[in-house]
């Protein structure tokens, strides 16, 4: 009880925190990729 050990480390880097700068990026270019994806499927179906 006199000497509590922290919850989180600070000194520990967030692997959440390493991904979340790139979302912006990322997003966009999955979305693109999925509608290219879609259209290449309707246009081989029709």
């Amino acid at each position: 009880m006199s000497n509590p050990t922290p919850a989180h480390d600070a000194s520990q880097a967030d692997p959440l925190e390493s991904i979340v700068h790139s979302i912006p990026v990322v997003i966009p270019v999955v979305g693109g990729l999925l509608i290219f994806l879609l259209a290449f499927i309707a246009v081989f179906m029709a």
